[in-house]
């Protein structure tokens, strides 16, 4: 069986490459064939796609069809559907403990989404702030505009900042939860009240409102990476606020829990995974209609739209099933 990869091969450019076979499987690893891979656009952009060194295979995360197991992966169902953190090849390779069995009736292309749920899953577990208390979330990217609603779900007053007006309608009208255009500073019923920002657009002026409309003590997590310098603002402005209202100002660092469960950490990347699985099985996430399922075979025009902000949609994700490869 002939085996590929997506491959940036030079900058801003994509392309489906054959691989070779896949090492041999150790005892607890299980293996089998790609249905889905899912598209981060910040980090695979600013990484691989526009990135410096080439060549490299992006991907963030995958839903595959088991069908090999090591010696010590014998719980493994053969033909069962298993999501895993893998790139974007034909082929998926990982640790069974690593893996997730996708619920029954779950299409893959959402259970994919699982991974970019994560990411903030961690900042629900750390977070200060408990339910009842308003949480800005700026930035409706894919990771925005389901941090926005892991906190909704979980009892958390919930309003998102989107500059762009296309995105803020197309958002509101997908999950219904309140968005505006930036930090309502200005308004007396928020400011000095909010909990937790989280902050995903990667946006120094965001993480400096954010600083502004906490209340005392407040947090606010950096989960957008802050690829470039986008303004001119003075650190020390950051520093008078942070200073002076006690901000929690901190990186959204998704491994700041352990990797699995254990009986004094049960809360990990492992079961926020499971958590976020459960929670699109029952159809708590909205996200009808908001995946767009591409061809594999032509990455290069999928990326190219990513970058021109052409894409149509919010989550890119590469479909393997329906491909011959």
């Amino acid at each position: 069986m002939r085996h590929f990869a997506v491959t940036t091969t030079a900058k801003e450019k994509s392309e489906l490459l054959e691989i070779g076979e896949p090492s041999a499987l150790k005892s607890g690893e299980i293996r089998g064939r790609t249905v889905c891979s899912l598209i981060s656009p910040g980090t695979e952009l600013a990484w691989s796609y526009c990135g410096k060194s080439f060549p490299t295979t992006p991907g963030y995360a995958a839903v595959f069809k088991a069908e090999e197991s090591g010696n010590e992966a014998r719980d493994m169902e053969a033909g069962a559907l298993y999501f895993c953190m893998g790139s974007h090849r034909s082929y998926q390779q990982c640790g069974f403990s690593d893996a997730v069995r996708v619920p029954g009736g779950l299409a893959p292309e959402k259970a994919v989404l699982a991974r970019l749920m994560g990411i903030s899953m961690t900042t629900l577990i750390t977070t200060a702030a408990r339910p009842g208390d308003i949480v800005i979330v700026t930035g409706a990217g894919p990771v925005g505009y389901l941090a926005a609603q892991i906190f909704s779900i979980s009892g958390y007053e919930v309003l998102i900042v989107e500059p762009d007006a296309g995105r803020r309608k197309f958002v509101s009208e997908a999950c219904g939860l309140r968005t505006v255009e930036k930090i309502p500073l200005d308004d007396k019923a928020i400011s000095g009240k909010v909990a937790l920002v989280v902050e995903c657009s990667g946006h120094e002026q965001a993480v400096f409102d954010a600083c502004r409309i906490v209340r005392k003590r407040g947090e606010v997590v950096m989960v957008g990476v802050p690829w470039q310098r986008k303004t001119d603002i003075c650190a020390h402005e950051l520093l008078h606020e942070v200073f002076h209202k006690y901000v929690v100002l901190r990186s959204g660092w998704e491994w700041e829990v352990p990797h699995q469960s254990s009986d004094f950490s049960p809360h990990s990347i492992s079961s926020g995974f499971q958590t976020a699985m459960k929670w699109l099985a029952d159809g708590k996430v909205k996200i009808e209609g908001l995946g767009m399922l591409h061809d594999p075979r032509n990455p290069q025009e999928v990326y190219q739209d990513l970058l021109n902000r052409r894409a149509k949609g919010l989550f890119q994700i590469f479909d393997w099933s329906r491909y011959v490869l």
